[in-house]
């Protein structure tokens, strides 16, 4: 049985049990993309927001306390249940309108959640209405916001511990490969000796600096326009309204620290933060540099397990799997590939997130929905493919120390040490003549004139 919604466009049939209502079903009718739903973490932050924000209704107008005591149940009910919870946030990623749809849907739910609670119907909104009592005070233009700088905020940090322990295991392994000489490459080509241990450091500090990077980056989240409503500040021609809201806007921030864990910070100027996203395009950069050294380490990875017999194979990465369906035995480098897919989609991101950053138009972004998928989805995948290459790849890489001492021996990588005794052009010239020869010859020569 269905039950019968109305706005000012008109009135459709909602399914009974459904808990979105009338304006989550026109957005799913409005943008059947079939691309994906919003993110679970933002949904989460959003139902923090809506929870903060009955705290404090409750608090600043007691009258109405069993009504707000039952959105702020609903909003625990959801968040508990969230991964369960597929038939009641459907709104797509990508849905028009600025973060409307995602917040009237997150609004319809509460509203019809509450009104169980409250032991009356779906769609009784005579009661409790999505709008009038889940939204009070509030617009998807400072709900949506500062939701996704909650959800950003909470993913910095997994990725942050997710660098601290990266970063661990490739020291791990630099201690562990110290004593192994190698040859060392500029340009794919032999250049002068190191250690295996002194390139995983190497790599150790890059992401060193990653980790320092997105530490920071959270103070730039901190500032929400929370309580701005539309454009930044309330517009209400009532002066109680208006001293009211004043004192929720205030109350709200004290109430949303205390349900997240995180020092936020209402904005010195809710405006600027309302219509100007370059502090999601800051983050993304730090995201991209990031993507940018996990590419350059498990491209490296690659190479140096390359072969095993026909390349360099100084290194031996883990087998996860079978790597081919016509060649026996082959075992590909599947766990660094998969990571530089990961960081490509984030660089792809990044460039979406730029983009639309720059499509704002005055007092709003209407993109922000593309915003807050693509910095998500480049934080969900950096947080697990760190994980993923450190588990499965970093932690079980061995070395090949017999490969890695015979192309060393066999190149002319010693020559370097050389010129501040015979000079420049006098070792250019001995390795042009014997460049045939085995290097054992060439160093002997080099002995033999660096005595006389």
């Amino acid at each position: 049985m269905d039950r019968r919604e109305t706005d000012f466009l008109g009135s459709v049939e909602i399914p009974a049990a459904a808990l979105y209502g009338i304006q989550t079903y026109r957005a799913c009718e409005n943008f059947p993309l079939g691309y994906k739903r919003v993110s679970n973490h933002l949904i989460r932050a959003m139902l923090d927001v809506k929870k903060a924000a009955a705290l404090s209704w409750r608090e600043l107008m007691p009258a109405e306390s069993e009504k707000f005591s039952a959105i702020e149940h609903a909003c625990d009910d959801l968040a508990a249940n969230l991964e369960n919870n597929k038939d009641v946030f459907i709104v797509d990623a990508l849905a028009g309108g600025a973060g409307t749809s995602v917040n009237m849907n997150v609004n319809e739910a509460l509203a019809n959640r509450a009104l169980e609670i409250l032991g009356k119907n779906h769609g009784d909104y005579a009661a409790l209405h999505p709008l009038d009592d889940v939204n009070r005070g509030q617009s998807t233009n400072d709900v949506y916001p500062t939701a996704l700088r909650i959800a950003a905020i909470l993913l910095v940090r997994e990725l942050s511990a997710s660098c601290a322990a990266l970063q661990e295991a490739l020291q791990r392994k630099e201690n562990e490969f110290d004593g192994i000489a190698k040859l060392g490459r500029t340009e794919l080509m032999d250049a002068v000796p190191i250690t295996l241990g002194s390139e995983f450091g190497a790599w150790a500090q890059a992401v060193a600096r990653d980790r320092w990077r997105l530490y920071k980056t959270e103070e730039r989240l901190r500032q929400v326009n929370i309580g701005g409503a539309a454009v930044g500040f309330i517009a209400a021609k009532d002066k109680n309204w208006r001293g009211l809201h004043h004192r929720y806007a205030a109350l709200v921030i004290e109430k949303l620290r205390s349900i997240t864990g995180i020092g936020l910070a209402a904005a010195e100027y809710p405006m600027d933060v309302t219509q100007n996203n370059d502090v999601f395009v800051e983050v993304s950069g730090m995201l991209k540099a990031l993507s940018v050294n996990l590419t350059k380490i498990s491209n490296d990875l690659r190479l140096m397990a390359s072969g095993p017999a026909g390349g360099i194979g100084e290194l031996k990465l883990p087998a996860m799997q079978a790597g081919s369906t016509i060649m026996p035995g082959k075992v590909n480098p599947v766990i660094p590939e998969m990571t530089m897919q990961a960081a490509m989609r984030v660089q792809a991101n990044d460039f979406a997130i730029a983009l639309a950053a720059s499509r704002g138009e005055f007092e709003l972004n209407a993109f922000l929905p593309l915003i807050a998928d693509a910095l998500l989805e480049s934080l969900t995948l950096l947080c697990r493919a760190s994980v993923i290459l450190r588990e499965k790849c970093i932690n079980a890489i061995e070395a090949n120390t017999a490969r890695c001492s015979a192309n060393l021996e066999a190149s002319f990588a010693f020559a370097a040490s050389f010129i501040p005794s015979l000079g420049y052009d006098v070792v250019a010239a001995v390795l042009s003549k014997y460049k045939n020869e085995d290097a054992a010859l060439v160093r002997a020569r080099l002995e033999e004139l660096s005595i006389s």
